[in-house]
């Protein structure tokens, strides 16, 4: 029932930073996130800022997970068996550890019910091609790199992300949705990170945890949230833009 301030705007502007960053690695969707760029009917203040005017995509139905640092749901899979989502890792990793290099696990976008991994196989069996398949997991590793390697000079860790990608009207790869913003990533600040626990987030982690600890069992009505919770929250989508493009939001 409560809005996060200016979350929109936000994601809206950081996505705009990252794939004008990755812009060289491959080809993205966005447009313009001028408002005077938009049809008329959005050209009001209600949408000022939080629209982006982009290609039309057949996307696909893949969400593309890379993951550098093991920390949540993966930890709790390499406690169990030692893997994270079938990809058998070292022995001895302590939680929120640094992967010797970074893992590729995809989902399944669900339209029902959650998003359920699959493995790289399984990715070209859903796809039918299996360059397509090798592409986007090629793109994703490689955006996460150029994108954390750039995070860490601002002292941000990007443990963890989500990518999306479609296929234009020439069935070219475009990279599509939001890119590395705090809805789709785990951010860590470097300075408070410490081996065998996990950090403080500078992302949503921060509001779930809260829904976590409220006792809500995730079905609707979502529990009324604090003004305390929701000004940390805001201030946490703040932090992560300004710090990450050295704008002022």
């Amino acid at each position: 029932p409560n809005m996060v301030p200016h979350k929109g705007a936000v994601l809206n502007r950081v996505s705009a930073f990252w794939f004008d960053y990755t812009k060289n690695v491959i080809p993205n969707h966005m447009i313009s996130i001028d408002n005077a760029d938009m049809p008329e009917e959005f050209q009001t203040a209600e949408f000022e800022g939080r629209c982006m005017l982009v290609k039309k995509l057949k996307m696909l139905p893949v969400e593309c997970i890379v993951r550098g640092y093991i920390t949540g749901s993966g930890w709790a899979s390499y406690q169990r068996n030692g893997s994270v989502c079938g990809i058998k890792l070292p022995d001895g990793l302590h939680e929120s550890e640094k992967l010797p290099v970074p893992i590729y696990t995809p989902t399944t976008k669900a339209t029902v019910g959650h998003d359920q991994h699959i493995s790289f196989e399984e990715t070209i069996e859903l796809l039918g091609n299996r360059e397509l398949a090798k592409q986007i997991r090629d793109k994703s590793i490689e955006i996460f790199k150029r994108c954390s390697s750039y995070a860490l000079t601002k002292n941000i860790i990007i443990a963890d992300t989500k990518l999306e990608y479609g296929l234009d009207e020439n069935g070219d790869l475009v990279l599509g949705d939001e890119l590395m913003t705090p809805d789709s990533s785990r951010f860590w600040p470097a300075d408070k990170y410490r081996l065998g626990v996990s950090p403080p987030s500078l992302d949503k982690q921060f509001l779930r945890d809260w829904l976590k600890a409220s006792g809500w069992n995730k079905e609707p009505p979502a529990p009324h949230i604090p003004k305390g919770i929701i000004f940390e929250t805001a201030s946490r989508y703040f932090k992560i833009y300004q710090t990450l493009t050295g704008e002022v939001f």
